[in-house]
Protein backbone atom coordinates (compact mmCIF):
# COMPACT_ATOMS: atom_id res chain seq x y z
CA UNK A 1 0.00 0.00 0.00
CA UNK A 2 1.05 3.29 -0.69
CA UNK A 3 1.11 6.39 1.91
CA UNK A 4 -1.89 8.35 -0.56
CA UNK A 5 -3.65 5.26 0.11
CA UNK A 6 -3.20 5.25 4.09
CA UNK A 7 -5.53 7.63 5.80
CA UNK A 8 -3.02 9.32 8.93
CA UNK A 9 -4.18 10.34 12.26
CA UNK A 10 -4.58 13.94 11.32
CA UNK A 11 -7.05 12.59 8.14
CA UNK A 12 -9.06 11.06 10.58
CA UNK A 13 -9.26 13.86 12.63
CA UNK A 14 -10.63 16.11 10.02
CA UNK A 15 -13.22 13.46 9.07
CA UNK A 16 -14.38 13.38 12.65
CA UNK A 17 -14.37 17.20 12.58
CA UNK A 18 -16.38 17.54 9.73
CA UNK A 19 -18.90 14.86 10.93
CA UNK A 20 -19.93 16.87 14.29
CA UNK A 21 -19.67 19.90 12.40
CA UNK A 22 -22.39 18.42 9.96
CA UNK A 23 -24.68 17.25 13.27
CA UNK A 24 -24.57 20.81 14.37
CA UNK A 25 -25.80 21.95 11.63
CA UNK A 26 -28.82 19.75 11.24
CA UNK A 27 -30.40 21.53 14.15
CA UNK A 28 -32.85 23.79 13.76
CA UNK A 29 -32.76 27.35 14.96
CA UNK A 30 -36.63 26.22 16.50
CA UNK A 31 -34.75 23.16 18.48
CA UNK A 32 -31.24 26.14 19.46
CA UNK A 33 -33.95 28.93 20.66
CA UNK A 34 -35.72 26.37 22.53
CA UNK A 35 -32.58 25.20 24.49
CA UNK A 36 -31.53 28.26 25.16
CA UNK A 37 -34.93 29.59 26.68
CA UNK A 38 -34.37 26.30 28.76
CA UNK A 39 -31.02 27.24 30.13
CA UNK A 40 -32.24 31.16 30.60
CA UNK A 41 -35.18 29.79 33.18
CA UNK A 42 -32.80 27.18 34.82
CA UNK A 43 -30.49 30.63 35.65
CA UNK A 44 -33.53 32.44 36.31
CA UNK A 45 -34.31 30.10 39.47
CA UNK A 46 -30.63 30.58 40.45
CA UNK A 47 -31.11 34.12 41.43
CA UNK A 48 -31.36 35.69 44.90
CA UNK A 49 -34.28 37.94 44.75
CA UNK A 50 -34.26 40.70 47.60
CA UNK A 51 -37.10 41.28 49.46
CA UNK A 52 -38.83 44.92 49.21
CA UNK A 53 -37.57 45.93 52.75
CA UNK A 54 -33.52 45.24 50.99
CA UNK A 55 -34.53 47.42 47.91
CA UNK A 56 -35.86 50.17 49.79
CA UNK A 57 -33.03 50.24 52.39
CA UNK A 58 -30.60 49.86 48.96
CA UNK A 59 -32.35 52.84 46.98
CA UNK A 60 -32.10 54.89 49.93
CA UNK A 61 -28.28 54.26 50.21
CA UNK A 62 -27.29 54.74 46.71
CA UNK A 63 -29.25 58.34 46.73
CA UNK A 64 -27.43 58.78 49.78
CA UNK A 65 -24.38 58.31 47.67
CA UNK A 66 -25.14 60.54 45.05
CA UNK A 67 -26.36 63.29 46.78
CA UNK A 68 -23.21 63.32 48.77
CA UNK A 69 -20.87 62.87 45.63
CA UNK A 70 -22.94 65.96 43.88
CA UNK A 71 -22.38 68.30 46.75
CA UNK A 72 -18.38 66.68 47.11
CA UNK A 73 -17.64 67.88 43.60
CA UNK A 74 -20.02 70.93 43.65
CA UNK A 75 -17.44 72.20 46.92
CA UNK A 76 -14.38 71.18 44.61
CA UNK A 77 -15.70 73.14 42.02
CA UNK A 78 -16.33 76.21 44.15
CA UNK A 79 -13.05 76.38 45.95
CA UNK A 80 -11.30 75.64 42.43
CA UNK A 81 -13.50 78.65 40.86
CA UNK A 82 -12.35 81.07 43.89
CA UNK A 83 -8.76 80.14 44.08
CA UNK A 84 -8.60 81.11 39.78
CA UNK A 85 -10.47 84.34 40.61
CA UNK A 86 -7.35 85.29 43.39
CA UNK A 87 -5.67 85.03 40.17
CA UNK A 88 -6.98 87.07 37.55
Amino acid sequence: MAKSEKKTKEEMKEVKISKNKKKEEKTGMLTRFKTFCHGVKSEFKKVHWPSKKDMVKYSIATIVFVIFCSLFFYLIDIIFAFIHSLFN
